[in-house]
């Protein structure tokens, strides 16, 4: 099976209302639409713009805030899926449930379905700074071009929750991330290179670029959207489909082919799924699931 996918290094910048929002994310995903994409991947906290609107007086909002445009956050991506009919992973955004905060990523399907996977790995500055809570569940999507997983920035630099996805069938990870920073970058793109080679899965990634002056913890961003793939002979040597160019505004495409996953697992030049040592180290299965 063959899809195609794209990846949106947004621009963080001040605005005045969520209209101005709504038109930045529309510009994306018609961009999208025009080159065909079936997937569409936003950063995670890009929806942290939306606390640049300034309160009743004139100052910004904070994070205990971003909850309340989570209608129109919803409403938004459902109908620009539906009107599209792309699958949209809409970054995440900030929800409150029983009083706590979760940082939420966002499945919007073309048939108007949305799903969740809330982080389940949290920096020190969503625990200490933003109070956020950590999720508690793994969920793997089934779609008309195969199963995902959304597992956010941090969560992709922990080997066992990804080999968990892939367990469950996942043959694309995709990875909405924020970091401020190159040392924060290459954290998560190195690691994703490495998820890719241990499960022989596709791995798209992407994450915000620009600056929010007023918001605390989002001056800062260095970004660049990828799509990742293992390192073998039917792939591109250095493991890259795609890759934007360093902190600039754009959309990256390419197209991905689940049967070569499939190939590579079975016959590679190396079987690392196969491979493990499932005698010597735990699976989160038992032994049958050796299946590609």
């Amino acid at each position: 099976m063959k899809l195609r996918v794209s990846a949106v290094q947004y621009h963080l910048h001040t605005i005045s209302s969520f209209e101005q929002f709504s038109n930045q994310v529309e510009h994306y995903i018609k961009t999208a639409a025009e080159f065909e994409s079936n997937f569409i991947l936003f950063p995670e906290f890009f929806t942290t713009q939306l606390l640049s609107i300034s309160n009743n007086q004139g100052e910004p909002l904070t994070i205990q805030d971003l909850p309340n445009f989570t209608e129109q956050y919803l409403s938004l991506f459902k109908n620009l899926a539906m009107q599209t009919k792309m699958h949209i992973i809409g970054g995440t955004h900030i929800l409150r449930k029983g009083g706590q905060l979760y940082n939420v990523a966002h499945l919007f399907y073309p048939d108007g379905r949305v799903a969740e996977q809330s982080k389940l790995h949290l920096t020190p500055t969503e625990i200490k700074e933003w109070k956020i809570t950590p999720g508690e569940k793994l969920e793997v999507f089934e779609t008309d071009k195969g199963k995902i997983a959304m597992l956010t920035c941090y969560d992709i630099e922990f080997p066992e929750i990804v080999r968990i996805a892939k367990a469950k069938g996942a043959d694309i990870i995709f990875s909405p991330s924020c970091t401020d920073d190159r040392h924060g970058f290459h954290r998560v793109r190195y690691t994703s290179h490495a998820r890719a080679i241990e499960n022989q899965i596709y791995v798209v990634t992407t994450g915000t670029v620009g600056s929010l002056p007023t918001i605390d913890f989002m001056r800062a961003n260095f970004g660049q959207a990828a799509v990742i793939t293992p390192n073998d002979i039917p792939f591109p040597p250095r493991g890259i489909q795609a890759e934007g160019e360093m902190n600039q505004d754009m959309i990256i495409t390419a197209d991905l082919d689940l049967n070569l996953l499939y190939q590579v697992r079975e016959s590679g030049s190396v079987t690392t799924w196969r491979d493990r040592r499932i005698d010597l180290y735990p699976d989160w299965l038992p032994a049958k699931t050796h299946s590609t």
